[in-house]
């Protein structure tokens, strides 16, 4: 397995990647201590094994394994923090990492946890597994309901919401669909009846959490204005 090993105490770096390239089965091809810096060697080496710390000088480990991730199914990450707690570890494995181990676990667990991710096991400690099984299934529940709420909307009621996730008012929403003041207010009303909100506010912060997309282009506002309701 070709390993790189990311963590911005350098000792801490060291130590686990001399470990490892002490062990027939492992090529530390790589020790990184920023993100910037981890991001070239991974680009340069291809590894099929990250072991990434949680919080880096220069950037959030948790969001640099989604990028690191994205496009390589086949690459494994193990985040490895001194933060060991569920929520992080719910994070990680939302992130795509297939591993979540602490910095004061005994190295044997860091190489049952290599190991075990590289057969496309998931590893997470003991003592979190139950925790973060029913936050990722609360998750998961909460996601479906919203999902169902933004069903429940018409793609024009969809548009303006979009609208509003972009920071028009209701006159740059009625401008961008090419709408009376009066037809937004309408659909305004309907939405929020429908989202169960009483703000627009709410209803942004709604539709930040379901994905819902800006207005962020001059072809998405000729799209928009493709059709009249």
């Amino acid at each position: 397995m070709r390993v790189i090993v990311v963590d911005d105490h350098q000792v801490f770096a060291d130590a686990v990647a001399a470990r490892l390239a002490a062990e027939p089965d492992f090529d530390v091809v790589g020790v990184a201590y920023g993100g910037a810096e981890a991001e070239q060697m991974v680009q340069r080496h291809a590894p099929d094994l990250i072991f990434l710390d949680t919080e880096l000088g220069d950037a959030d480990g948790v969001e640099m394994a989604s990028r690191l991730l994205d496009g390589h199914s086949e690459r494994r990450i193990i985040i490895a923090t001194a933060h060991d707690d569920a929520g992080t570890a719910c994070r990680a494995v939302r992130a795509g990492a297939s591993g979540f181990v602490s910095k004061d676990a005994a190295f044997d667990d860091l190489l049952s946890a290599a190991r075990g991710v590289m057969r496309g096991e998931t590893w997470i400690p003991p003592h979190l597994l139950t925790a973060v099984v029913r936050e990722l299934q609360g998750q998961n529940d909460r996601e479906r309901e919203l999902d169902s709420l933004m069903r429940l909307l018409t793609p024009r009621e969809r548009d303006v919401l979009a609208c509003m996730v972009s920071g028009l008012d209701r006159a740059g929403i009625a401008e961008v669909l090419c709408l009376s003041v009066d037809t937004v207010r309408t659909h305004t009303q309907n939405m929020f009846a429908k989202l169960n909100v009483h703000s627009s506010l709410e209803a942004v912060g709604l539709a930040v959490r379901a994905g819902l997309r800006p207005v962020s282009s001059h072809n998405d506002r000729d799209r928009l204005r493709g059709y009249r309701g």
